[in-house]
């Protein structure tokens, strides 16, 4: 598991079967000193729950509308007394929703250092006034001990992989030995391994938790989808 180890471990406890969870953070999420200063008639848009997270620590304000990316940082949002409207997974989906909703205020999207969707590009571009506040920083890391020991051990592992950014540090990093499935969030992710040497890449079915969740699972109750399976990593 490559999150935030809160993520990762939430992940993992919703997953069921004989597994060791084996947790090395890609990148550590810090948050901005301050919030930039915000009109207090505007919008907000929330495409990961660590913007959602950032908004709360920096004293963000509730605003209306909002938009979330997901169910999943929608339903982070909601906790915080918005009122989200979500699309269904990713940037691609978000813009055309917003656009469709035509608000009448101001937008601001909360988001990392590190962003792909060009969100608040594409909204300006259709009228819509959007300005980018950057209210986190997601700092590399090094893949830890445990994680390089299982990577080129020999027993299987199972490395889910939520984001392109992950995919890049985990491709950058990772000697690989062992019979490893990375499960993709997403064909961006999927994209961003290029050559990597892993036994398959399974993509999930939508960009959310739930059905990373379930690719992971099926991985772990097929137990031939590698040559001699032992207990899964």
């Amino acid at each position: 598991m490559t999150r935030p180890e809160p993520d990762s471990r939430a992940f993992a406890d919703t997953l069921r079967g004989c597994f060791d969870v084996v947790i090395s953070p890609l990148f550590d999420v810090q948050v901005a000193e301050n919030l930039p200063h915000i009109a207090s008639d505007c919008g907000v848009i929330f495409t990961s729950i660590n913007g959602v997270r950032a908004w709360q620590a920096l004293g963000g304000q509730v605003h209306q509308p909002c938009f979330a990316v997901g169910e999943a940082t929608g339903r982070a949002a909601r906790a915080l007394g918005f009122d989200p409207i979500c699309a269904q997974g990713t940037a691609a989906d978000m813009i055309p929703m917003i656009i469709r909703a035509a608000p009448t205020v101001p937008l601001v999207h909360a988001r990392g250092r590190h962003a792909r969707g060009g969100v608040a590009d594409a909204l300006v571009a259709a009228g819509i006034d959007t300005q980018a506040v950057v209210l986190y920083d997601q700092k590399a890391m090094s893949l830890n001990k445990d994680a390089i020991s299982v990577l080129c051990g020999n027993r299987p592992v199972i490395a889910p992989l939520f984001s392109p950014r992950s995919a890049t540090l985990f491709q950058a990093q990772a000697v690989i030995a062992a019979p490893v499935a990375v499960v993709a969030m997403s064909d961006a992710v999927a994209e961003s391994l290029e050559q990597i040497a892993v036994q398959r890449v399974d993509i999930a079915a939508h960009p959310s938790a739930d059905s990373m969740r379930r690719t992971v699972q099926r991985l772990l109750d097929a137990d031939r989808w590698v040559e001699g399976r032992e207990d899964a990593q």
